[in-house]
């Protein structure tokens, strides 16, 4: 299986499919887990599950993996330096295997969107997201790459927005993020075949009317 892997690959590499990188934002360790700073790194989990792909190495800080979307090289990654030096992984990984910036998305966590709601966004600024703040800045300072933003609401009332990040979902919340989790699965293998711009056009028309409907 593995020889079979790295064959497509060497083939790909010489061939005119250039990979996707997906990068899942998070902090590492059981103590993060299921919390709704870490949405990013579940996306990862899911899509790897969901294509039968391996997170079974470590590469450049990150747990790592890779496989195809049809004939297409997928990169997957789960960055181990905590939330805030996210960049120290992403950035060398682009490097790495030489990836255009249009071709490494961000899947992250985000307060502007209510829970639930995904969005596709080909560039945007950090939102006062530390992680995206250390992306940006291992890309040098260039913030027109792609992202997956998973939206987890606003804190309620007074509550400290530091303290709702690091807090589990509610059932309620969790059932909207476990079915956010599958259509983002839907939306970036949409990207691969389609390409950034014809997805998030359908994509997130999609997703708004959704959220008006419920």
């Amino acid at each position: 299986m593995l020889n079979t892997i790295h064959r497509r690959f060497f083939q790909s590499a010489t061939s005119s499919l250039q990979p996707w990188l997906f990068v899942g934002l998070g902090n590492p360790g059981d103590k993060y887990k299921r919390t709704r700073h870490n949405v990013g790194f579940e996306m990862i989990d899911v899509f790897a599950e969901s294509q039968g792909i391996q997170m079974d190495s470590v590469h450049c800080k990150a747990i790592f993996g890779k496989g195809f979307i049809g004939d297409v090289p997928v990169f997957l990654a789960k960055p181990q330096t905590y939330m805030n030096l996210s960049g120290e992984s992403a950035g060398p990984i682009a490097a790495y295997y030489k990836l255009p910036l249009n071709r490494v998305i961000v899947l992250h966590d985000d307060m502007d969107l209510p829970c639930g709601m995904l969005r596709l966004s080909p560039k945007g600024g950090h939102g006062s997201h530390n992680g995206l703040k250390s992306v940006i800045y291992h890309f040098r300072g260039n913030r027109e790459f792609p992202r997956l933003r998973i939206g987890i609401g606003r804190p309620p009332g007074q509550m400290d927005p530091k303290a709702f990040l690091l807090q589990q979902f509610n059932a309620t919340s969790q059932r909207k993020m476990d079915a956010a989790l599958q259509e983002g699965v839907s939306a970036l293998r949409l990207v691969v075949s389609k390409g950034l711009v014809e997805s998030a056009r359908s994509f997130n028309t999609d997703q708004s009317y959704k959220h008006l409907t419920v």
